[in-house]
């Protein structure tokens, strides 16, 4: 899904043509949008047209334990907006993140600095579904010129159990 709500209006004709740009993937809850997401997706779209994926509350509850604070509607229409990104889309109900690799035919993935799983493992599950040609990387530098670089960060931060400013 493209980004809704209008989001083409202003590009004229010619800059919706085909785009030769290499399509990076980056993935994940986008909960509470933070400068570790900004980074994250500034470095993607350096590297070529950035599509994310947000993660379902289904999957993200089954992964972290706990549901996001926003619901993923909400979250899926604020990072379709955010500067960087050209489409977002809503991830797929499984745990096999290979289905959504298949469908948006990233010629990238781009983990964010301690986003798991390995890229050796991200390559083996790739190459386990016909989909070797795809390249993985992983974003070196986390940003550190910020106080509350991640959501669990700014929720300790707002129930009161962290030390930072």
């Amino acid at each position: 899904m493209p980004r809704s709500g209008g989001a083409d209006r202003g590009r004229s004709t010619h800059a919706m043509a085909k785009d030769t740009r290499k399509t990076v993937l980056v993935a994940g809850t986008f909960d509470l949008i933070h400068p570790g997401h900004l980074h994250l997706i500034a470095a993607a779209a350096k590297l070529g047209r950035v599509v994310v994926v947000v993660g379902t509350d289904a999957i993200v509850e089954r992964i972290k334990g706990h549901k996001p604070v926003i619901p993923e509607r909400q979250r899926l229409f604020v990072v379709s907006r955010l500067k960087g990104v050209d489409e977002a889309v809503l991830g797929h109900e499984t745990l096999d993140f290979t289905r959504i690799v298949a469908d948006v035919k990233p010629d990238v993935i781009l983990l964010g600095p301690d986003q798991g799983p390995s890229v050796e493992k991200w390559q083996a599950m790739l190459a386990g579904k016909g989909l070797s040609s795809i390249g993985v990387t992983r974003l070196q530098e986390r940003i550190n010129d910020h106080p509350l670089t991640s959501t669990s960060e700014i929720l300790a931060k707002i129930k009161g159990t962290t030390g930072k400013p």
